[in-house]
């Protein structure tokens, strides 16, 4: 996989199957969740794109509905997308995000 050169605390690398592959700063993670402990054990986090902002809540609404747990309820992010926190049964971090 061929990740660019990139100045800041965001890297995305779009794989050649549509899917995107990010790495964000320590700096910026502590910044967009003000709770955050270095994690013991897991220490990955995965996001998935939706279709739209109003998908972002329909999702993270089915599956908290289906009984898994929300970190953060759906929210606009100040980097101009909508987003939203689950954690998976193994105790990992998923993110929902799209464009606002």
């Amino acid at each position: 996989m061929e990740i660019p050169d990139q100045d800041g605390d965001h890297i995305d690398v779009a794989l050649p199957s549509g899917m995107r592959l990010m790495w964000d700063a320590l700096e910026l993670i502590k910044q967009i969740d003000a709770d955050w402990v270095e994690p013991v054990g897991h220490r990955m986090g995965l996001a998935f794109e939706c279709a739209n902002a109003a998908d972002v809540d329909r999702v993270h609404k089915r599956v908290v509905d289906s009984g898994f747990r929300s970190k953060k309820d759906p929210w606009d992010a100040f980097w101009g997308q909508r987003y939203a926190q689950l954690i998976d049964p193994d105790g990992n971090v998923v993110d929902l995000f799209a464009p606002r």
